[in-house]
């Protein structure tokens, strides 16, 4: 546990070491801020509620994430630092974790900074502040689920330009799973119940449950299951490309 707080606080510390994480920061407010008043219509929907500020983070993170994850792995590949921090006395298992741990922290405080929102939902009406909440633990763990696909995919490739593009294309099939137009394309050489499965991996899905309110146990375990499955491939590809 030691080493994992050593690893975390290198990486935490190291995003605001330069002015990517500021620019990040900055960006995730503007749009999240633009696309909730502006195309979400938060005023003239004339409800207390933050469905469509929600309602923007997918896509917001489907970029913007891949943006924070394609450094992770593939920078240290570039500057050749990794060879320097798999002889510290770490274990590839908790360097993976530590440095997961230092991007979720910071796209969750990015997340956080959003509180003007919420309070002024709260000024205009009475909101379910419960369900606000659950929905902000929603985006948390989505973003999650996005930053341990991203770091996986870092971990192959020392190009971040690489390393952000298959990102965004895988994190883009995970959002497109349940879309009813890809069933139809499934459903004349799938059966039904390989169909239903693979819609179940939506993060749409999972996602839009919680950020109504409703917390399911099977959409936490979704999230908690696919960053430990991520991460522990992220571990296997180290390991792997260690042994070389």
């Amino acid at each position: 546990m030691k080493n994992v707080k050593s690893i975390f606080k290198r990486e935490f510390l190291g995003y605001f070491a330069t002015p990517v994480a500021f620019v990040f920061i900055v960006i995730f407010l503007l749009l999240s801020g633009a696309f909730t008043f502006q195309l979400g219509d938060l005023y003239e929907r004339g409800q207390a509620d933050l469905l469509p500020f929600f309602g923007w983070h997918p896509w917001l993170y489907l970029f913007l994430i891949p943006a924070v994850s394609m450094r992770l792995w593939a920078e240290e590949r570039r500057q050749g630092t990794i060879e320097l921090l798999m002889t510290l006395p770490v274990t590839i298992p908790q360097v993976v974790v530590g440095k997961f741990l230092a991007a979720w922290a910071f796209t969750g405080l990015a997340l956080l900074l959003t509180f003007p929102t919420w309070l002024t939902v709260n000024y205009l009406g009475q909101p379910d502040n419960g369900a606000i909440l659950a929905g902000y633990a929603g985006s948390f763990l989505l973003a999650g689920g996005f930053l341990s696909i991203g770091a996986c995919i870092s971990s192959i490739t020392k190009n971040q330009v690489i390393a952000f593009v298959i990102s965004v294309v895988v994190c883009l099939l995970f959002m497109l799973f349940d879309l009813p137009d890809v069933a139809d394309v499934l459903s004349g050489w799938v059966p039904t119940v390989l169909i239903d499965a693979v819609a179940n991996f939506s993060f749409q899905a999972h996602f839009q449950a919680i950020s109504k309110g409703v917390i399911d146990v099977r959409d936490l375990v979704f999230f908690f299951s696919l960053i430990t499955l991520f991460l522990f491939a992220n571990g296997l590809i180290l390991d792997a490309k260690k042994a070389d």
